[in-house]
């Protein structure tokens, strides 16, 4: 597994995942949990991975879209 993007945004992580989704790419929220830790102020980053076979497609979707 590869980091593809590291944001406190939520909904920005959500838009990346759907727009991996839609071209049959599987990613992967790490963190989404550790605001039971911050006490839910969304301090703290969330991850965004996909495979590393996945990755080089990935960024190239984001990066077209603007994200990232």
């Amino acid at each position: 597994m590869k980091e593809l993007l590291r944001t406190t945004d939520p909904l920005t992580l959500t838009r990346a995942a759907d727009l991996l989704a839609a071209e049959g790419i599987p990613s992967f929220q790490f963190d989404q949990h550790m605001s039971v830790l911050e006490g839910s102020l969304g301090i703290l980053p969330r991850r965004l991975m996909v495979a590393d076979r996945d990755h080089f497609m990935a960024s190239a979707i984001l990066r077209d879209h603007g994200i990232g």
